[in-house]
């Protein structure tokens, strides 16, 4: 992995975008993409949303990192648990219950407030800073393990990374993870009537793509100080159970899976099992 190459600044092919746009509208109110980390979810939920805007739609793009838990709710988790549970992502460390709520009030139209996530302070925001909006035609939802079931207890025995053998050799904390992945939301993933999955070519190129993630969020933030390229690699570790997880069972829970290649090329398959060119699809992502 070279830690100086930079995250592609631009996005998914239009004719993409209007593709995925009219299965959005098709699907009701809410609508949801799920991806590993860097597939370009929140890439394509903006242009979703910008080319909603261009048709006079009220587009409102949300992501499952805007409910994480604040830092004091998370420290105190780490306290009670395990201290793996500090740290945002897995699940365990969202606000199911105010994801739930805002989807709710968005989908019936209400005026809403957007929770938002300062991923540099790890916090989130006051409410004070929250935007509101009025009404809402769509709602996308992206997220890397949207609608991913929980692993069977047996398959948490053994540690699957240096993070889980050196600070989890017990199990506790991805036994903690999972149960609340099981029983926390489910209710939230009700509320998703139909999902894309973005499939990458494997969690092997996860950490090169966070990374370019990490480094477009540095670019955009130069007074303050993200991420280092070690911490990103540890980092990343957190979410590889869950992900492997997502990889293996969202090609048959999702309504439609496109395929990613190294670059965020949507491979297009045709029903003969064709693969033609991807010409003009070429995606370049920001952040996600």
């Amino acid at each position: 992995m070279d830690p100086t190459h930079k995250h592609p600044a631009a996005g998914y092919a239009p004719g993409f975008v209007s593709d995925v746009f009219a299965e959005a509208r098709a699907a009701g109110r809410v609508f949801a993409i799920a991806g590993l980390q860097g597939t370009g979810k929140s890439t394509l939920s903006l242009q979703l949303a910008a080319l909603g805007g261009e048709q006079g739609r009220d587009v409102v793009a949300l992501s499952i990192d805007d409910f994480y838990l604040g830092k004091a709710a998370r420290q105190a988790l780490g306290q009670a648990i395990h201290p793996l549970c500090a740290t945002r992502g897995v699940p365990g460390t969202h606000d199911v219950a105010l994801a739930c709520a805002t989807l709710d009030a968005l989908a019936e139209g209400r005026p809403t407030a957007l929770p938002r996530f300062d991923k540099i302070a790890d916090d989130r925001l006051p409410e004070s800073q929250w935007p509101v909006v009025d009404h809402a035609d769509l709602v996308v939802l992206e997220g890397w393990f949207l609608k991913v079931p929980s692993q069977a207890p047996a398959e948490l025995a053994d540690p699957l990374n240096r993070l889980e053998r050196e600070e989890d050799p017990d199990g506790t904390w991805r036994r903690w993870s999972n149960e609340r992945l099981a029983e926390d939301y489910p209710a939230l993933w009700a509320r998703l009537p139909r999902l894309l999955f973005l499939q990458g070519p494997g969690f092997d190129i996860v950490p090169k793509w966070r990374w370019q993630q990490e480094q477009t969020l540095q670019a955009a933030h130069p007074g303050r100080k993200a991420m280092t390229h070690p911490q990103v690699l540890h980092f990343v570790q957190f979410f590889e159970r869950v992900s492997r997880q997502a990889m293996a069972t969202l090609p048959a829970i999702a309504d439609r899976t496109i395929r990613l290649d190294a670059d965020r090329v949507p491979v297009l398959v045709g029903r003969d099992g064709f693969e033609p060119s991807t010409s003009g699809l070429k995606v370049r992502c920001s952040t996600d």
